[in-house]
C-alpha cells in the first residue's frame, strides 16, 4: 500500500484534499499531521476520520521532537499544507507566521532529509510573486518579491525547500496557486466572510476602492492539480504554478455575492485599505497544464453559487467558527475603519 503523509489537513485546503483524494485512491494509507488551530476543524473531514486507512496526529509541526515521534518509518509522499495563510492577521502579528512556514518548513524538511520520502510537494501562492504588472502574469522563474508579513514567511519557506532540493537533492516540488475558493473555507477569508455577513445581514466591509484583482480557483480543481502532482512519477520542474484563468476585482465579487445572496445594498460598506494591498495578481500556467494534462473544470458563476449555498445551508458549521476569538478578531480588524 502507497502512503501519503500530509500536514494540516484539517483545515480548508489539506481536508478537502484529503477526501477528495481518498475518494479516488482508496488503498492508500493516509496519515495527517495537523495542531489544530483556530482555522482547522475535525469535522472538515466527515466520515474520512474513521477509515481504516487514515491515522491522525496532533501535532505541531514547530515542535521538531514531537514531528520526529510521529513520522512514519516507511517511504511516504509528503504533501506540506500546513501553514498560516490569513494576510491581515500577519500584519496584526507576524510571529505565528515566521515560526510556522519558516521555522515549521524546516522541522519538514529535515525529516524528508532523515527519512525514507519519494516525493515532498510544498503548497505555496501566489502572493510571493508580489503585485503583477497590470499587463502580464509571472511565470515560475520570476524573482520572489513579497509585500506583507505572511507572503515573505512563504517566500522564505520555498527559498528553503529549494535549497535542501539543491543541496540534499531531494525530491521537492513547490506548487503556488493562486487564490482557492470552496466549503469549509474559515469565514475570515474574503469571499465566506462577504457570503457569511451578508447572510446574516452585516456589514460587507469592502477594503480602498474595491478595484483589487484576483484569480479565483474552485477547490476541487485546485484538489485534482495536486492529485496528479502526487502521481506523477517524475516531475519536469522544481516549480509549477497553477491558476484558474478568471480575474475578477473584489467589487464585482462583492455584488456577485450580494445578488445570490438577496444582499441589501446598503450592506456594502467601503472600508480603509490595508497596508501594502497587492493590485493584483495572475500566474501563467503553461508548465504545469501541458505536462500534466490539467484545467480548471468548475466556471465562475457556478462555483461562487455552489460555495454560497453550501455556507447558507451549513450556518452550524460556521456559527461554531465565529465564537469569542473570532468575533475579537474581526473588531480589532475591521470595525476602527468603520468610522473613517
Amino acid at each position: 500500500m502507497k502512503h501519503l503523509l500530509v500536514t494540516g489537513g484539517l483545515g480548508f485546503l489539506g481536508s478537502n484534499f484529503l477526501r477528495w483524494y481518498h475518494r479516488r485512491h482508496r488503498r492508500v494509507k493516509l496519515t495527517n499531521i495537523d495542531c489544530l488551530t483556530y482555522a482547522a476543524g475535525i469535522d472538515n473531514l466527515g466520515n474520512l476520520r474513521s477509515s481504516p486507512e487514515y491515522e491522525e496526529h496532533r501535532v505541531d509541526i514547530t515542535n521538531g521532537r514531537r514531528l520526529r515521534s510521529v513520522w512514519p518509518d516507511d517511504p511516504v509522499t509528503v504533501v506540506h499544507f500546513a501553514a498560516e495563510t490569513h494576510v491581515d492577521r500577519s500584519l496584526q502579528d507576524a510571529q505565528p507566521f515566521v515560526r510556522t512556514n519558516i521555522l515549521g518548513m524546516q522541522n519538514i524538511l529535515e525529516m524528508a532529509r532523515r527519512n525514507p520520502v519519494r516525493r515532498v510537494i510544498i503548497i505555496s501562492t501566489d502572493e510571493v510573486y508580489g503585485a503583477t504588472p497590470a499587463r502580464g502574469k509571472f511565470r515560475e522563474d520570476q524573482p520572489l518579491a513579497p509585500t506583507n508579513p505572511y507572503a515573505a514567511s512563504k517566500a522564505g519557506g520555498d527559498l528553503l525547500a529549494l535549497a535542501y532540493r539543491q543541496t540534499y537533492n531531494l525530491p521537492i516540488n513547490i506548487l503556488r496557486s493562486v487564490n482557492v475558493y470552496g466549503p469549509r473555507q474559515y469565514p475570515e477569508k474574503f469571499i465566506p466572510l462577504f457570503i457569511t455577513n451578508a447572510l446574516n445581514g452585516r456589514e460587507l466591509p469592502l477594503y480602498g476602492d474595491g478595484n483589487q484583482q484576483r484569480d479565483w480557483l474552485w477547490v476541487e480543481d485546485f484538489c485534482e492539480a495536486v492529485r496528479r502532482l502526487v502521481n506523477a512519477p517524475q516531475p519536469e520542474h522544481p516549480i509549477y504554478n497553477i491558476s484558474a484563468g478568471n480575474q475578477q476585482r473584489n467589487r464585482d465579487v462583492a455584488k456577485t455575492i450580494m445578488r445570490l445572496t438577496d444582499c441589501s445594498p446598503g450592506q456594502l460598506r467601503p472600508v480603509a485599505d490595508r497596508p501594502g494591498h497587492d493590485r493584483r495578481y495572475a500566474l501563467n500556467d503553461r508548465h504545469f497544464r501541458k505536462e500534466f494534462s490539467w484545467r480548471p473544470k468548475t466556471p465562475w458563476p457556478d462555483g461562487i453559487r455552489k460555495v454560497t449555498a453550501w455556507y447558507r445551508a451549513n450556518a452550524a458549521w460556521v456559527k461554531k467558527r465565529q465564537r469569542q476569538s473570532y468575533r475579537s478578531y474581526y473588531r480589532k480588524q475591521y470595525h476602527w475603519r468603520f468610522d473613517e
